[in-house]
C-alpha cells in the first residue's frame, strides 16, 4: 500500500514541480512503483519536466468528471518499465472544479498498485492546497534559503501541524548556492530547519544543469554524476528510511594534484 507525499512550499517558483519529478524518478530508479500526480490544475508543468507533454490523453479532471476511468489517464514513463506514472492536471479546467475528497478517492484508488504517490501541490494556500494535504499520509516542504520563502514555509508548516497527517512534516532546502552559503549572505541550514522546527530531508544545490534537464524532459537526477542530481538521489534514500549523511557546504578546494593533473574539472 503506497505512502502518499503532498510536495508543498506556500510560495510559488521555489521548485516543487521540479522535486517531484526528481524525486519520483529517484525512487523510481531504486525499483519503487510512484505515482505521481499532478495537482496545479490550470498551469500543469509536471508532464513537461518529466517529457510527458505529448502522451496526455486524459487528466485528473476527466478523471473526477467521468469522461475517463482512473487507469486510462495514467500516463506510463516507458523509461522505468512499470515503475513510474503521472496523472497529469487539466490545462483549461476552473482549477475549483477538484475537492479534497475527489483527491483521496483517487490516492486510495491508486494505493495498492504503488509504494509511493507524490502530489504536486499548486503554490499559495488556498482551494488547491487544501485539495492536495487532504491526500497525503506526511509533507514535504520546500523552501529556498531566502527569508520570503522561509516565512512562506513556516506558514505552511503551521498548517499542516493542526491537520492528522500520519508522518511528520519534513523539510528540503533548495537551490543552495554554496559560496553566498559560505560566505553568510544567505540563511543557513541550521537557521531554516530552527526557524521552522521540522525535520531535514535534503539539500539541493543551485545547478544550472536542473533548468537544461527540466527544459529536454528528462529529469537532472538520471545524470548520476550532477551535483544536484546527488541531492535528490540522497533525499530519496532518506525517504527509504536509509541514514544518509547531507552533503557538505564547504567549498571544496582541488587539492595539489588535482591541480597538478587536471583532475578537478568543473562541471558547471
Amino acid at each position: 500500500m503506497a505512502i502518499s507525499l503532498v510536495i508543498t512550499s506556500g510560495k510559488g517558483g521555489v521548485g516543487k514541480s521540479t522535486t517531484a519529478a526528481n524525486l519520483g524518478t529517484a525512487l523510481a530508479l531504486m525499483n519503487r512503483r510512484v505515482c505521481m500526480i499532478d495537482l496545479d490544475i490550470g498551469l500543469r508543468n509536471l508532464d513537461v519536466i518529466m517529457g510527458l507533454s505529448n502522451r496526455i490523453i486524459y487528466d485528473i479532471v476527466d478523471v473526477v468528471m467521468g469522461r475517463a476511468q482512473l487507469h486510462q489517464a495514467l500516463v506510463k514513463d516507458k523509461r522505468f518499465d512499470d515503475k513510474l506514472y503521472l496523472l497529469p492536471a487539466a490545462q483549461n479546467s476552473d482549477k475549483n472544479v477538484l475537492t479534497p475528497a475527489n483527491v483521496v478517492d483517487i490516492v486510495n484508488q491508486l494505493r495498492p498498485d504503488f509504494d509511493y504517490i507524490l502530489l504536486d501541490c499548486p503554490a499559495g494556500i488556498e482551494q488547491g492546497f487544501q485539495n492536495a494535504i487532504a491526500g497525503a499520509d506526511g509533507a514535504i516542504v520546500i523552501c529556498t534559503p531566502e527569508i520570503p520563502s522561509v516565512s512562506d514555509a513556516d506558514r505552511v508548516v503551521g498548517i499542516l501541524e493542526q491537520t492528522d497527517m500520519k508522518l511528520a512534516p519534513r523539510l528540503i532546502i533548495n537551490r543552495i548556492n554554496r559560496q553566498m552559503m559560505n560566505s553568510g549572505d544567505t540563511m543557513d541550514v541550521d537557521e531554516i530547519t530552527k526557524h521552522l522546527s521540522i525535520g531535514l530531508l535534503g539539500i539541493v544545490f543551485e545547478d544550472s544543469n536542473v533548468i537544461l534537464a527540466s527544459n529536454r524532459g528528462v529529469p537532472v537526477v538520471m545524470d548520476p554524476e550532477d551535483n544536484a542530481s546527488q541531492g535528490y538521489r540522497n533525499i530519496a534514500r532518506r525517504v527509504l528510511g536509509e541514514s544518509v549523511p547531507l552533503m557538505t557546504l564547504k567549498e571544496q578546494k582541488p587539492t595539489f594534484f588535482q591541480k597538478l593533473f587536471g583532475r578537478h574539472q568543473h562541471k558547471h
